[in-house]
């Protein structure tokens, strides 16, 4: 008989939990009664699920907004070539640095990819120089901007569709 424990282990998610998710890629600000209605499940059932996936990080609910549009000077792209045996401590780190908001280790030719948004090239000029290439175990970073955003869309669903 299996055990009822699964205290630090996520429930995978099923067919009513990516009907959600794609509700909520549509509109984010769909109502728990809503969700309900449009999948068949009850009020109480939509925000618990919604509850779970927002706590196991499989969703998170924002408003999305184009930098640029906002006034930001400088948005772009920052891939690093490191000292593998020193990623955990340098990725530690690079968390810390606020103008970075997207992290992920990679394969191929870099080893860690960054997003970055600044106001202006001076505060990109301490972010690379005075921040970013003072920590130990970083070789060589290659700074690419953003010109313009083509496509930017969170729609793509869960991969797990009928």
């Amino acid at each position: 008989m299996a055990s009822g424990n699964t205290r630090g282990r996520k429930k995978k998610i099923d067919h009513i939990d990516c009907q959600m998710i794609r509700l909520l890629q549509k509109d984010g600000r769909i109502s728990n009664t809503d969700l309900a209605k449009r999948i068949g499940i009850s009020e109480a059932t939509a925000r618990s699920r919604l509850n779970r996936l927002i706590k196991e990080e499989y969703i998170q609910i924002v408003a999305v907004s184009n930098p640029i549009k906002l006034g930001f000077e400088i948005v772009g792209s920052i891939r690093f070539h490191v000292n593998i045996k020193k990623m955990d401590a340098i990725t530690k780190e690079l968390r810390k640095l606020k103008p970075l908001w997207f992290i992920v280790h990679t394969t191929g030719g870099t080893d860690i990819v960054t997003e970055f948004i600044v106001e202006s090239l001076s505060e990109l000029n301490d972010l690379l120089f005075n921040k970013i290439n003072q920590i130990d175990g970083i070789y060589r970073t290659e700074t690419s901007l953003f010109l313009q955003y083509v496509k930017r869309q969170y729609d793509w669903g869960t991969g797990k569709e009928e």
